[in-house]
């Protein structure tokens, strides 16, 4: 039987979503130990990923208007593979990083459950519309970034959940505001659970960060900052959603750090 992380890794390595999202649904520290202590070892290609939406260069993902159909639907797309995304992060997350305390992995196995619900929501809307996950184009900038940093821990946690998923939080409202404009109110409800829940994601990340920081003896920022440049990384841009940043954990000399940049 596998442990808690073990389950983790299968569920990463999984290529059908249906089965992956079930399998992430069925994690539980009722059924799976945790053993956090375990070094595991994986031999397969990550992330587990169908064969569509084929995967180009971000710069090559065409941009649509979000009033014709077409370009509603290619932005739920979008959305539905940020999700996607999401789900594979926080599986690796679990399984890569031994030795942290059972919080550390109970909290990222919250993440994977919520945005398994997050893409389930937004797939299911895109049905509606006509179409499938896979029938447009998409990037991998969030899975490679977690490939560029590999096993270290300090980075994934500063420039993947407090870099590039607390972009959503930014983007979000005003995403919400395109549908709005276009009376799509489903789209608004989604968004509006997912801008809820990824405040909480954030938080994760925030507080992860913080806590392995005050391990390692190090600021912050002053770290932030270097991680930023040595792995190549996106210095944040505005505006920023200051509310919900602070609701995530961003305090206020990081948010009056992030508008100095």
């Amino acid at each position: 039987m596998m442990n808690f992380r073990e389950q983790a890794l299968f569920a990463l390595q999984q290529t059908d979503i249906a089965q992956k999202s079930q399998l992430v649904r069925d994690i539980s520290l009722e059924t799976h130990p945790l053993l956090p202590e375990q070094i595991i070892t994986n031999t397969l290609p990550l992330p587990g990923r169908p064969d569509r939406p084929e995967l180009v260069d971000p710069r090559s993902v065409k941009v649509r208007s979000v009033g014709s159909e077409q370009g509603r639907a290619a932005l739920l797309h979008a959305i539905a593979h940020i999700e996607f995304n999401a789900i594979n992060l926080a599986l690796d997350i679990i399984w890569r990083f031994p030795h942290m305390p059972p919080q550390f992995y109970t909290d990222w196995l919250r993440v994977a459950k919520e945005e398994v619900y997050h893409f389930t929501l937004i797939h299911e809307h895109l049905n509606q519309l006509g179409f499938q996950y896979g029938d447009f184009s998409a990037h991998s900038g969030l899975w490679d970034m977690s490939e560029k940093i590999q096993n270290d821990l300090i980075a994934r946690l500063a420039l993947v959940p407090r870099t590039l998923e607390a972009r959503g939080l930014d983007v979000n409202p005003a995403m919400q505001e395109k549908f709005k404009q276009i009376g799509d109110t489903k789209a608004v409800e989604i968004l509006s659970i997912i801008l809820r829940d990824e405040i909480g994601h954030v938080e994760i990340g925030n507080r992860w960060y913080k806590y392995m920081c005050q391990e390692q003896h190090l600021d912050p920022i002053q770290y932030y900052t270097e991680l930023l440049i040595r792995y190549h990384a996106n210095k944040p841009k505005g505006p920023f959603n200051i509310a919900d940043r602070i609701k995530a954990g961003f305090t206020q000399e990081e948010i009056d750090w992030l508008q100095s940049l």
